[in-house]
């Protein structure tokens, strides 16, 4: 059975929300799912899985999450990712503006400098995912990973 391991960093529980809903989706296309925050998270979480998964919140002017520093790091420093299929969804808010969800791109580009392969475009949602057109998006964000994937085994 596939794999995906789903890494969050939440502070109001709308990125836990994004990994849940990321997470059942993927369940229910057939994936083993192991969901993990993200100061429990290791790189080698993400060298185990056929999916990689990371939902960040941006902190005021653009800051990472405190509590995911090291993995951030580590992710730029040492990741060997070659071949694992990603995907970077997270929540923000578009008071913001310029800053608006960029963690969400700085994880992204670690991930192409890890050499992944993005599964999905980058997805960013404004605050809670509890519109219909936001569940819509992690639906289609999900499928395309699990496509990215499917296309990669061939």
């Amino acid at each position: 059975m596939p794999t995906a391991k789903v890494v969050f960093a939440t502070i109001t529980g709308n990125n836990e929300d994004i990994a849940d809903i990321i997470s059942d989706n993927l369940e229910d296309q057939g994936f083993e799912i192991e969901q993990i925050e993200i100061s429990q998270a290791e790189i080698e979480d993400f060298e185990e899985a056929d999916i990689c998964v990371i939902c960040p919140y941006t902190y005021d002017e653009g800051a990472l999450p405190d509590e995911g520093l090291d993995f951030y790091d580590d992710l730029k420093e040492d990741a060997q990712l070659d071949g694992k299929i990603y995907g970077v969804a997270g929540s923000g808010d578009t008071f913001y503006e310029g800053f608006y969800c960029t963690a969400v791109d700085d994880f992204s580009n670690a991930m192409k400098g890890a050499n992944a392969i993005q599964g999905a475009p980058d997805l960013k949602i404004n605050l809670a995912p509890d519109s219909d057109e936001d569940l819509a998006a992690l639906d289609d964000f999900s499928k395309k990973l699990v496509e990215t994937y499917q296309e990669q085994q061939k």
